[in-house]
């Protein structure tokens, strides 16, 4: 069983392999908005062990004063997207794309703030998952010239990238980091 805190009297039934839960909504018995009782409700469903957890680089860095989006290209075959890692068991998913930014893009880069969220399934053998991918607004802080762990990659402007992206939730995720970073780069003008 796992215990939940505050959560022991609203219905749910927890098990070690699998959460399973029928709660009604949580703002009726604690002190929080709608927006978070659904948030807090779908982080308990990220708690089934069974779900993909996917992390995805929205990346940005400035060129001669132009701004421009990191993409890859998976294989000959592949479609233009942006650089995405499986989570794995205890790492956070902020974690994740440190390392696979680190690691296969050989650069340093930050996370600014979360772009957005999407779910879908996963087919891994014959067994269908469901999965959820978030996406992080990040920025290049540093590293080496190549990308050597992808095959194929380029850094474009946002017109550019909005064009290569093959993916519709690619290329609202990029839509919303975009706007984002607007908002940031507007807010630390401020400061």
């Amino acid at each position: 069983m796992v215990y939940l805190p505050g959560l022991e009297n609203l219905g749910g039934v927890f098990s070690s392999t699998r959460v399973r839960i029928s709660l009604p909504p949580l703002y009726r018995y604690f002190s929080i908005s709608k927006n978070e009782s659904v948030i807090i409700s779908e982080l308990i469903k990220m708690l089934d062990k069974n779900t993909v957890l996917v992390a995805i680089a929205c990346l940005y860095k400035e060129v001669k004063g132009k701004g421009r989006w990191f993409l890859i290209k998976q294989g000959e075959d592949g479609d233009w997207e942006f650089p995405k890692v499986l989570v794995r068991k205890g790492e956070s998913s902020v974690r994740a794309i440190l390392r696979l930014m680190a690691e296969k893009g050989t650069m340093t880069t930050k996370v600014l703030e979360e772009a957005g969220r999407a779910g879908g399934v996963a087919t891994i053998g014959s067994k269908t998952l469901p999965q959820r991918n978030i996406y992080y607004l990040m920025v290049y802080k540093s590293g080496a010239k190549e990308a050597i762990g992808f095959s194929e990659y380029h850094w474009l402007e946002y017109s550019k990238a909005v064009k290569k992206l093959i993916s519709k939730r690619d290329k609202q995720m990029l839509k919303a980091a975009t706007k984002i970073l607007r908002q940031l780069m507007r807010d630390r003008k401020r400061n």
